[in-house]
């Protein structure tokens, strides 16, 4: 029974709780909508691709991208997995070398400098092999006043044992330190090989992908710890789709991050994983509509912040189309074009174990002034292509207009 003078109270109570009822319905419609748009897999826009163009894929060609060549195989004929850094005011550029065949015994890391990205000089040794381990590019860290270069010593007698990530550090650009490793939170080593393009995030957080041992078992990473060398977390990361392996990642405007997987078990399609807690958790691995050649990508952000990924999506075996794609929500990947074709491959000139004909393994260094795309070329020659963002929004130029032409290789240098 209501008291006397409460009515007016009773009656306001439940106007507001009638106003309260009516507003809830459409926030937590709104919520859920964007956290279903947040957790959403990536894909390319339906009809963007067109797969039965085995040439361009029905894309535009980015006129303004400008290929240089660093390295040129010549004695040593088999190179890959090219990855670029900037250290004061200088490039550097790393890759794998070894005589003849893929992950052989004798593979070891090279590196050359620039002072403008286009002029290289000869050629240094980074990493050597031992014993019992071959040498391979785990990427750069540039943090502060040091370069980290992460060297991933896997089994020479069987490469699909794994191995161990190391890395070189070095203060001034020519002097390094010996190989260390690399230290999990709990002060060991870590127990497994690097993917080559840790994601830094705002804050200091530095999150990427290790292939643990037993065997390459892909699990996301992440760490605090400002070099990126120690302190490194093992992320939850429950089993999915397909067979993933040598992941890269990008961050959504919303923080979200993805990260983008080949399949090894031949979807041709991309894999991904969503991950809204900074890289602690991650969901289940799950089918893209982004078809792939069972190959590496590079997956990242402009520096304005738009995703972006480079990486070959012919829906098959073939490497020998490169594409660079934007996404403004990180969701659809609506905008692509042709940065190379099978016409611009030049002709192999080694024999070897795993030597794919095409453009392999695209990896990504952004500045302010360019986004730059390193890569082997039928893993024979290291090769750049330098992409000028010059629009205020940090986007290609060619976003308003595609020219009919393209620049060349300054020189052809990679070419017979």
């Amino acid at each position: 029974m209501v008291k006397a003078g409460h009515e007016t109270d009773v009656s306001t109570l439940s106007s507001v709780w009638r106003l309260i009822t009516q507003l809830a319905v459409p926030l937590l419609l709104l919520t859920a909508l964007s956290c279903s748009r947040g957790s959403e897999i990536p894909t390319v826009r339906k009809g963007l691709l067109d797969l039965d163009d085995t040439l361009t894929l029905g894309l535009p060609r980015l006129a303004e991208a400008e290929r240089i060549c660093v390295f040129r195989s010549e004695g040593e004929g088999y190179v890959n997995n090219v990855l670029l850094s900037k250290f004061r005011g200088a490039y550097y550029c790393m890759w794998q070398s070894s005589m003849r065949d893929e992950d052989s015994p004798d593979t070891h890391v090279m590196f050359a400098t620039s002072p403008d990205g286009r002029t290289w000089t000869e050629p240094y040794l980074l990493a050597a092999p031992t014993d019992s381990c071959f040498v391979s590019p785990g990427g750069w860290m540039q943090r502060g006043d040091s370069l980290a270069a992460v060297l991933n010593y896997v089994d020479a007698a069987d490469r699909s044992r794994g191995g161990t990530a190391w890395a070189r550090v070095t203060g001034d650009g020519s002097t390094w330190t010996a190989p260390r490793p690399l230290l999990m939170a709990d002060g060991t080593p870590m127990d497994g090989i690097l993917e080559q393009d840790p994601l830094l995030l705002p804050g200091g957080r530095t999150v990427g992908a290790a292939h643990f041992r037993p065997g390459l078992q892909v699990r996301p990473i992440y760490t605090d710890d400002p070099s990126g060398l120690k302190g490194w977390r093992a992320a939850q990361f429950p089993a999915g789709d397909g067979k993933p392996l040598e992941p890269s990642q990008f961050s959504r405007p919303d923080g979200t991050l993805v990260m983008i997987f080949r399949d090894q078990a031949s979807s041709f399609v991309k894999l991904a994983s969503i991950s809204t807690d900074k890289g602690e958790s991650w969901s289940p691995t799950a089918l893209t509509g982004i078809p792939d050649s069972r190959s590496k990508q590079c997956a990242g952000n402009l520096p304005g912040g738009r995703p972006l990924m480079v990486w070959n999506p012919t829906g098959s075996k073939s490497r020998r189309i490169l594409v660079l794609a934007l996404s403004d929500d990180g969701v659809s990947f609506d905008r692509a074009w042709l940065l190379a074709g099978p016409s611009d491959l030049p002709p192999r000139r080694h024999e070897g174990r795993y030597k794919t004909l095409g453009y392999n393994y695209p990896k990504a260094f952004r500045e302010d002034e360019a986004l730059w795309i390193s890569l082997s070329e039928n893993k024979e020659d290291a090769v750049l292509f330098r992409v000028p963002l010059n629009m205020p929004e940090a986007t290609p130029p060619s976003l308003s207009e595609v020219p009919e032409s393209r620049a060349g290789c300054p020189g052809d240098c990679c070419r017979t």
